[in-house]
């Protein structure tokens, strides 16, 4: 099947990004995507764009070049305990939110403190994905996260950078065979992300499909191939 979708696409205003709006709108629609998720990193990543930002993002149509287009954000866990770097307020006026670990956020912890911090996010009612949990620099403990997912009802991300030739994240492709395997035993849904920082990266989604077709993962469990699926992303968990 084909992706319908990307929600993890980043642009200029994530200050280590190298594409504007525009380019990825257009590599979306070249692509034959119908839904493009603008997600930029929140406002504690060094380099990116003030909360003014995400807080005017209602001035971008819903739909542009054909492509529907959904604003998001990529939220910084920043503690332990799940605590994120995007209030309620500007939660309140976005499609969906992503919570992510990134280093220059939270330091790395023991694989108790990350395993909680993934659990405790998940109670935030606005979070909808957790983004790239498949990075050694945060080691988890996959079941209990998995088990807590499908208890939660909360997506994981399946990361194509993670898995690409030019992945920084460590041993992330066996970390994905490891979630994506208690996913499928689970029935716990993904969502396919490219994680995006340059237009042609946009739906790019060729080492995802590689590694599905490896474990012989179950497709009804893969949002992007369903636009039925929005309904999770748009509406309440």
């Amino acid at each position: 099947m084909k992706a319908l979708m990307d929600l993890h696409t980043h642009t200029i205003s994530s200050g280590h990004a190298y594409s504007t709006l525009k380019e990825n709108i257009e590599e979306a629609r070249d692509k034959g995507l119908k839904v493009l998720g603008v997600s930029d990193h929140a406002i504690s990543m060094p380099g990116t764009a003030h909360e003014y930002y995400f807080n005017n993002l209602k001035v971008i149509k819903d739909e542009i070049m054909g492509v529907r287009i959904l604003k998001g954000i990529e939220a910084n866990i920043m503690d332990y305990e799940g605590r994120i770097d995007v209030q309620e307020e500007l939660a309140l006026e976005l499609d969906y939110v992503i919570a992510s670990m990134h280093p220059p956020c939270v330091a790395p912890g023991t694989i108790e403190e990350n395993t909680n911090a993934l659990i405790k996010v998940m109670d935030n009612p606005y979070v909808k994905i957790i983004g790239h949990p498949d990075d050694s620099r945060f080691p988890l403990d996959y079941e209990k996260v998995v088990l807590a997912a499908k208890e939660k009802n909360m997506v994981f991300e399946m990361n194509n950078t993670s898995i690409s030739p030019k992945s920084f994240r460590r041993n992330a492709r066996e970390n994905q065979i490891t979630l994506l395997n208690l996913c499928k035993e689970h029935g716990v849904k993904i969502i396919m992300g490219s994680d995006a920082h340059i237009y042609y990266d946009v739906g790019e989604f060729s080492s995802c499909y590689e590694l599905l077709k490896e474990i012989d993962f179950p497709e009804k469990l893969v949002l992007n191939f369903n636009m039925d699926s929005l309904e999770y992303i748009l509406g309440k968990r």
